[in-house]
């Protein structure tokens, strides 16, 4: 059984690894304790980035979006806002797949809930695509980042495997 600690450094080095492979410059903190857990550079621009552990529940990938930080008066519970992150990346050991969650549509949520397959009641609005969020989709497809940052993606464009478009419009990294 894997601890806290031990999921969450598969998560970030997993994270790590998929965005290298896609072309993506990494920093790191040289502190721990930050509210980010790494810096995304696509084209000119940084993101915030902050890492989690994904559980697969069936058809769904569930990504957290809870904090949980030490404080002098003891452990603070919450979520992430605007002010501290752009997006929430998370990584899927069953599916060995990276996800990245703008803050748009984690931020004040404890939990995101990523489709891989079509409902069992066939409900069609308001679902998120797990294929929408895989980590990559603005790397491969110049996309902007919650339509309105401009990025340039891999260098040259070709030099990245290419993904399907996503099926809801919406951006990831």
């Amino acid at each position: 059984m894997l601890t806290t600690n031990q999921k969450g450094a598969i998560a970030e080095t997993a994270i790590l690894a998929t965005a290298v492979r896609l072309g993506i410059v990494v920093y790191l903190p040289a502190v721990e304790g930050g509210r980010c857990d790494m810096l995304f550079e696509v084209g000119r621009r940084l993101f915030r980035v902050q890492c989690k552990w994904a559980v697969r529940d069936g058809d769904v990938v569930n990504v957290p979006g809870r904090t949980c930080r030490r404080t002098a008066t003891g452990y603070r519970r919450g979520t992430y806002s605007a002010d501290e992150i752009d997006f929430v990346a998370a990584y899927c050991l069953e599916l060995d797949r990276c996800f990245c969650v703008p803050i748009e549509l984690i931020g004040g949520r404890p939990l995101v809930s990523l489709r891989l397959a079509p409902a069992r009641n066939n409900q069609k609005a308001a679902i998120n695509w797990a294929a929408d969020y895989e980590l990559g989709a603005i790397a491969q497809l110049g996309e902007r980042v919650t339509g309105s940052h401009e990025v340039a993606g891999s260098s040259p464009a070709s030099s990245t495997p290419q993904a399907a478009a996503p099926r809801s419009g919406r951006s990831s990294l």
